[in-house]
């Protein structure tokens, strides 16, 4: 009992000076002497267990494959143990009070690391961190060389963001980020008048789950800083910040005046001359000879246009002419007989 005594805290002295690892952060230190307590060198024909733990580290503790396998989302380091355990308590049973070559341990240990691996890497990945603000507690990722999530180390308070509109127009402000929120959210929505990131400079606007803060009509009055802040279960996930400059209309058309005198300023050679206007072209007459030709038509029509009225006119001279003599000549017969 006095040397079993003695292993143990010779085991748990090791476990200590190394560091939590893989292994370690869900198999029991006793469970790990019962397993490596008949640990046989082939070599020297000896039981000892420190040669045991060495392959322990390698197979699992130190292996890159397994390391990679565990990097889980939030909540599955608990189905990362249990794969673990599911593995290595068998081989306790089995192992307990018996002697067994290193060999047999060796393979037996890489063929349960195996199986971890395959087992761990179909579990859901983490989602990553999403620089440069925000708690992202779906993005930590379990790190069995610590045994706990590595969080993305991210600053609550997002850099401060230019926002300009012109006077009289709708502005929108979005409440958003790159990376996932939980479903039960909340958020708070606060205006300073000044450019400022410090909490104590601004006063509280809206507080509810709209993540869009509108302005129908954007007026002077409207400048300043607008921060929306994003609660879940009370606790602060994120805090964004726009800074908004109203321009007046009559500021936006100074501007543009003062842009076009400070170019008329600018030395011979650097300022745009407008392009040259085009140059005026004589108006150039046909040739004589279609002159003639459109000449003599255009007076052949005009005579056309006066003759033929003239001509139908005379033609029925004639035959009211013609029509009086026939009847001039029937009373003339009429009368001999």
């Amino acid at each position: 009992m006095k040397a079993v005594f003695v292993v143990r805290v010779i085991i748990l002295s090791l476990f200590i000076h190394s560091g939590l690892t893989c292994y370690q952060c869900f198999i029991d230190p006793d469970d790990s002497v019962r397993l490596c307590w008949g640990h046989i060198l082939t070599e020297y024909n000896i039981r000892n267990i420190d040669s045991c733990f060495k392959t322990l580290d390698r197979i699992f503790n130190y292996n890159q494959n397994v390391i990679n396998a565990a990097k889980v989302g939030r909540g599955y380091d608990s189905v990362l143990k249990e794969i673990l355990l599911a593995e290595i308590m068998p081989l306790v049973e089995e192992f307990d009070q018996n002697t067994n070559n290193d060999t047999l341990y060796e393979a037996r240990l890489q063929a349960a690391a195996d199986t971890f691996i395959a087992m761990a890497s179909g579990l859901p990945r983490a989602s990553g961190c999403f620089p440069p603000c925000g708690f992202q507690a779906l993005g930590a990722v379990y790190n069995c060389m610590t045994c706990q999530y590595d969080s993305c180390a991210l600053p609550l308070d997002c850099p401060l963001q230019e926002i300009t509109v012109e006077e009289n127009n709708r502005t929108q402000i979005w409440c958003t980020v790159p990376f996932l929120l939980p479903r039960d959210i909340q958020i708070v929505w606060r205006y300073a008048e000044t450019k400022t990131v410090l909490m104590d400079r601004f006063q509280e606007v809206t507080v509810g789950v709209d993540q869009l803060y509108s302005i129908p009509s954007a007026r002077p009055e409207h400048a300043g800083t607008y921060q929306c802040e994003i609660f879940s279960h009370g606790r602060s996930l994120v805090r964004i910040y726009y800074h908004l400059t109203v321009a007046p209309c009559v500021a936006v058309d100074h501007v543009e005046l003062q842009a076009v005198f400070e170019q008329a300023l600018q030395p011979a050679g650097c300022f745009p001359l407008l392009p040259p206007y085009p140059r005026l072209t004589l108006l150039r007459l046909p040739s004589p000879d279609l002159l003639t030709v459109c000449l003599t038509s255009l007076l052949l029509l005009v005579l056309l246009t006066l003759g033929v009225p003239y001509w139908c006119s005379f033609q029925r001279k004639d035959s009211d002419s013609d029509q009086e003599d026939k009847s001039q000549r029937k009373k003339y017969v009429f009368r001999a007989v």
